[in-house]
């Protein structure tokens, strides 16, 4: 083991007796030993086969022995024990500039922050400004120093790649030479993340498209470069492959390069069972090419209905447009209000006022205001009197707008024992309660479904938020029985949020195939702590077409009235 490593591990013991919140003295003492072996000019081995460690200035009997403990075996049982003190990816949280070892103690001691994903979830929700040693400059700081982190992760969030992919289609589309251009793979299905971005693009003039490609302002470095295909890396960090095809191979290959591998293998087997043969490049029939304007053209030649990007993963999708069974998928303009939407009576960072002037300009006609109960009181939870204050808000601010409905509603914590976070009597002057899991994520399957289950045969729980409390890229689902949950919510009339939020979108999409067939109501949530936080309900949308879901199965694409019907039969049960 060479010095550097040895001085990297003398680091970490630092750092981790600091997050213990160890004397001072201590911790610097190791990083001070650590600096000393990365310069002192002497052979270390030779230093512990002669026991003349510790004579080195700076380096006592103790610290001596547990270098000595390190070169000879290559580990350190002081430094293992202190590791397991801790979660493996709390330590990551320091690559962040500006967080210190007190800071990040503050963070998991407070919020329970352990993972990078969770402290970016958490500066967008305003989590941080009240801390101590925090505020909004510090927030501020902390999420750009994650931007930074992020561009060297290898898959990224759907938004984000969306946003990259729109800044290249932006730069290309008003050139003359191009044709066409589209989104196409994992990106175009709507995945909740993407490993890169696929453009196709249809040209006379592919060497100059390449070449123009290659100079984009936003490109790091050129992978590779020719007629067919440029790959490059953007700045963000993200790879992109630019495919350059004909005008007459496009409807082809976009077709190819968006389904899943298996729902085009799924594809050119039905193809070559009638006769065909496909390929990116065309539909031929005895070697010659079948003409299709478009992608709908194909699917028609082969007996099919047309088959929206997001369905094509061969979940039985094929089957259903030979049957013409396909359902209408909703549309971002089904959407008729939002649920789920924090103010500043907890910790989101627009008034009431001010989110339903938003909503109004979008032309939604109501909102479903749910702060955070009073057992999140890192969130700013609500006391049984702030809930008193804000319906006296809700009531005038009604009484003054008879078009655009304000339906009163709270995020309540499902505590450990499953029960809701207020007595019946706060709980029944709700129009509707989201149950959520903010807390105590690592109880066993069986406890953490049992949990769910009691809060879910609650008579005032609504609907379910985030079921499965991942956080995409950062945390993973907690362990549960989504089966036995499924069941309970159907047969209890609960409803499931599509949480909304580019880190969550939880519920799954394929969970939400099998709730569709349970005939569970669906909603789709923004979770907006901001006006901004609101167009999030888009990428819901994008995974309740990934989940085949129509707009008669989304409780938010109902009018107020049959919304207003749908929220007091749940109520009255």
């Amino acid at each position: 083991m060479d010095k550097k490593d040895i001085a990297s591990i003398l680091k970490d013991i630092s750092v981790l007796l600091d997050l213990k919140g160890e004397n001072p003295f201590k911790s610097k003492a190791y990083v001070n030993a650590a600096r000393i072996i990365e310069t002192v000019d002497i052979d270390l081995e030779q230093a512990v086969r002669d026991g003349t460690l510790d004579t080195i200035k700076g380096i006592g009997k103790g610290l001596a022995e547990k270098i000595t403990e390190i070169i000879l075996t290559g580990e350190s049982a002081y430094y293992k024990e202190l590791k397991s003190s801790f979660p493996e990816e709390l330590l990551q949280l320091l690559d962040i500039p500006g967080l210190g070892p007190k800071k990040v103690k503050v963070l998991y001691e407070q919020l329970g922050i352990k993972t990078i994903g969770e402290l970016e979830y958490a500066c967008q929700e305003n989590r941080l400004i009240g801390l101590p040693g925090f505020g909004q400059k510090s927030q501020t700081n902390i999420l750009q120093g994650i931007e930074h982190l992020k561009k060297y992760r290898s898959r990224f969030l759907y938004p984000v790649a969306l946003e990259n992919a729109h800044l290249i289609m932006e730069y290309l589309r008003d050139d003359p030479k191009i044709g066409k251009i589209e989104v196409a793979g994992s990106l175009r299905r709507k995945m909740e993340t993407v490993k890169d971005i696929d453009l196709l693009v249809s040209t006379k003039y592919p060497e100059e498209v390449s070449d123009k490609i290659a100079k984009f302002q936003q490109v790091e470095t050129v992978i590779a470069k020719g007629d067919t295909k440029t790959s490059i890396t953007l700045d963000s960090g993200i790879n992109a492959d630019l495919r350059v095809v004909t005008a007459e191979q496009f409807p082809y290959a976009l077709h190819h390069f968006t389904g899943s591998k298996e729902h085009n293998t799924a594809m050119r087997a039905r193809a070559k069972k009638s006769g065909y043969k496909m390929n990116e490049y065309g539909l031929f029939k005895e070697e010659k090419l079948v003409p299709c304007r478009d992608e709908t053209a194909i699917f028609i030649e082969l007996g099919l209905d047309y088959i929206p990007p997001e369905l094509r993963e061969n979940l039985g999708e094929i089957e259903a447009a030979e049957q013409k069974n396909l359902p209408v998928l909703i549309e971002e303009k089904d959407i008729s209000g939002i649920f789920h939407v924090h103010t500043t009576f907890s910790d989101g960072s627009n008034t009431l006022e001010e989110l339903v002037k938003a909503c109004q300009q979008k032309g939604w006609k109501y909102i479903g205001i749910s702060d955070h109960s009073k057992t999140a009181a890192y969130a700013g939870g609500l006391s049984i009197d702030q809930i008193y204050a804000q319906h006296e808000s809700i009531d005038r601010l009604n009484s003054n707008n008879k078009k655009f409905q304000i339906f009163k509603g709270i995020e309540s914590d499902i505590l450990t024992n499953g029960d809701l976070d207020y007595p019946d009597n706060i709980l029944e002057k709700f129009d509707f309660i989201i149950a959520s899991v903010h807390s105590n994520f690592r109880m066993s399957k069986k406890d953490m479904t049992d949990r769910i289950i009691k809060a879910l045969n609650n008579p005032h729980t609504t609907m379910l938020g985030h079921p499965t409390g991942r956080l995409l890229l950062s945390r993973e689902a907690y362990e549960l029985d989504m089966e036995e949950v499924l069941e309970t919510a159907a047969a209890m009339n609960v409803m499931i949020e599509i949480n909304s939020h580019p880190y969550r979108l939880d519920l799954d999409w394929r969970e939400v195939i099998k709730a569709k067939d349970k005939g569970i109501m669906l909603s789709v949530n923004p979770d907006a702590h901001n006006i901004e936080g609101l167009d999030d309900f888009r990428y819901g949308v994008g995974i309740a077409r990934k989940g085949w879901l129509s707009r008669d199965q989304i409780l938010n694409c109902m009018d107020i009235q049959t919304c207003t019907t749908l929220l007091k039969r749940r109520k009255i049960q």
